[in-house]
């Protein structure tokens, strides 16, 4: 199941040399004055940047404002695992396991993306400046969805080749 907390708690959680490529560019955007740091946080709204780590990782840079639940959905990959981080804002990420939720939109290999129907069952994560959520091929997950009021958010996703 999905695993979440600060960077640091995370690490110690998760020992394995598939994720050090992600950790390493993830302090680097944690850094102020970084490449990493002044490129995320210079993006502008509904920006969607896919940056090159090395063959097995790529991130996605981007910045969009949370939204309504019915206006997010809950998504799963084969491919990829999620490595979700927020440099700016906050948003909740729903989780459930895949084998619990009904498809809704058949897997595109392409895009590595499963899409399932809304449910009232999943678990709810509350992700803020700082946190990072690791999402398996199990969790199928709901992210952008916004807490109290829509906000601005600066994030990352690191996509580990599973």
């Amino acid at each position: 199941m999905a695993i979440f907390g600060t960077l640091e708690v995370v690490k110690e959680q998760v020992d394995s040399e598939k994720f050090k490529k992600a950790f390493e560019y993830l302090e680097e955007v944690l850094k102020k004055g970084t490449v990493e740091n002044h490129r995320l946080l210079s993006l502008p709204i509904n920006a969607f940047e896919k940056i090159e780590l090395n063959k097995n990782n790529f991130a996605l840079e981007q910045v969009y404002y949370s939204k309504e639940k019915n206006e997010c959905f809950f998504e799963s990959h084969r491919q990829y695992i999620d490595v979700q981080f927020i440099l700016e804002g906050e948003e909740i990420i729903e989780v459930i396991n895949i084998d619990d939720v009904n498809i809704d939109v058949n897997y595109n290999d392409k895009m590595d993306l499963l899409k399932y129907k809304p449910t009232l069952n999943s678990s709810i994560i509350k992700l803020k400046k700082g946190n990072v959520g690791i999402f398996y091929p199990k969790d199928a997950h709901m992210p952008c969805v916004k807490l109290d009021k829509s906000k601005k958010v600066v994030k990352t996703v690191i996509k580990v080749a599973v």
